[in-house]
């Protein structure tokens, strides 16, 4: 009789060698792991082949469809998906441990958890407003799950309940404020693409009030000033987001008319 459950831990990538390291070791202690590589030419592969990951290549199409992609080469009742910049804490893996050893006894009624998500930037852990809490679906019954949202942001679905854990699952989101920048460039220009193909078109609303409201979210609503002035500039780059996303479906509605 099994003591607990299988797990299968996936992941997309392309070109992560110095970060990939630090997330397959927090994945260690999984039945297996699954990667979806876009090409990578550094040494990314070399790393999951270390892990023994099981290495599936895919051009990119998108992160709603490529973690779709990943989760049928899983084979595992419970799939575990997280990104390159991510890892599983100690705490968080013991809770999920055990979480699979009551399944194995038939004694968890959830078709997925949502995770506590804790990000490292500047510096910091940021436990006090702005990005706190975030809580992520990335633990589910693999039978269960699907991916859905709206490019760049992924997010998976499950049918039944939904339970939470309290460990958590910590996000190395940005190298710095100018890989920040560079990230927020690149998906800023994946959603108003993902808007254009819907035939969303960007006014004025969208242009100067929700910038507005983004900021006021974040630094507000969500606490940020309690993370002092880092508060601001992520309060500040979130609205530059906005902003940036709906500038760019007003160019790309422009240069599609002539």
């Amino acid at each position: 009789m099994n003591t607990k459950t299988g797990i299968s831990a996936f992941l997309v990538c392309m070109n992560e060698a110095s970060i990939m390291e630090r997330c397959l070791a927090s994945l260690d202690w999984c039945d297996e792991i699954v990667v979806v590589d876009s090409g990578s030419t550094d040494s990314t592969l070399e790393i999951c082949r270390k892990h023994n990951a099981k290495i599936f290549h895919r051009d990119w199409t998108g992160f709603v469809d490529q973690k779709a992609h990943a989760l049928t080469h899983c084979t595992q009742p419970w799939i575990l998906n997280l990104d390159a910049d991510e890892e599983v804490s100690p705490e968080l893996r013991a809770e999920i441990e055990a979480m699979l050893a009551r399944d194995a006894n038939g004694r968890v009624q959830e078709d997925g958890f949502e995770l506590l998500r804790v990000v490292f930037y500047l510096g910091r852990w940021w436990r006090k407003g702005g990005w706190h809490p975030e809580r992520r679906l990335r633990l589910a019954r693999r039978e269960r799950v699907t991916w859905h949202g709206e490019e760049p942001h992924e997010h998976a679905k499950v049918p039944g309940p939904v339970g939470r854990m309290l460990g958590e699952l910590r996000h190395f989101t940005y190298l710095n404020i100018s890989d920040h920048i560079r990230r927020l460039d690149s998906h800023s220009t994946a959603a108003a693409l993902a808007l254009h193909k819907k035939g969303k078109r960007a006014g004025i609303v969208d242009l100067f009030l929700k910038p507005k409201a983004r900021f006021f979210k974040f630094y507000i609503l969500r606490r940020g000033y309690r993370e002092g002035l880092p508060g601001i500039l992520v309060g500040g780059m979130e609205a530059i987001y906005v902003y940036l996303k709906y500038f760019k479906l007003w160019a790309l509605d422009r240069s599609s008319r002539g």
